[in-house]
């Protein structure tokens, strides 16, 4: 019997200790929405990277060029100390596929990296927004769904361009 609850001591310790919290559900979720928006980047060849569907859509790289934009200003007005510097961002736009994918995955590290260095706290902390205050776990949650609304849209730019869209990868 003393064995028994040793072990339940023991597995239930394990699964105290690996507690998901709202930053870790957050920074899993982050990496497999890069994986897939990777993927989905990948998918498109580059002389169709200036497809629009319609005049007032993006076409596929602005899309892409949209998403980091906003994952940088977001991270670093929210989760750091640096100003954001959008003008800087779109001097500096990559021209080439390639140049755009290794921007785009910069751009997931650099969230996930201040995210990762903020505290479980500080997710409390209400910040000015332009669409009024909010927590910065709502931050968060607007950086997942910015991309995944995004990202939505450029599944429909592969498939209206014939290209099977790779697999969903979710949690």
């Amino acid at each position: 019997m003393k064995h028994f609850f040793i072990l339940i001591f023991l597995i239930s310790y394990a699964a105290m200790s690996q507690q998901i919290t709202p930053k870790s559900a957050f920074l899993e979720k982050w990496n497999n929405s890069k994986e897939y928006l990777l993927a989905i980047a990948e998918s498109m060849p580059e002389e169709n990277y200036a497809f629009k569907p319609t005049e007032r859509e993006m076409d596929f790289k602005n899309q892409l060029l949209h998403i980091c934009g906003n994952m940088l200003w977001l991270s670093t007005t929210y989760f750091s100390d640096e100003e954001f510097d959008r003008k800087k961002l779109s001097e500096n736009a990559p021209e080439s596929k390639a140049d755009l994918i290794k921007l785009l995955k910069k751009s997931f590290d650099v969230v996930y990296d201040r995210v990762d260095n903020t505290s479980k706290d500080s997710l409390t902390i209400e910040v000015d927004f332009f669409a009024g205050p909010k927590s910065k776990l709502q931050i968060l949650n607007l950086l997942q769904d910015h991309v995944t609304h995004h990202r939505g849209q450029l599944i429909v730019y592969l498939n209206l361009k014939e290209i099977k869209p790779p697999k969903y990868v979710g949690w």
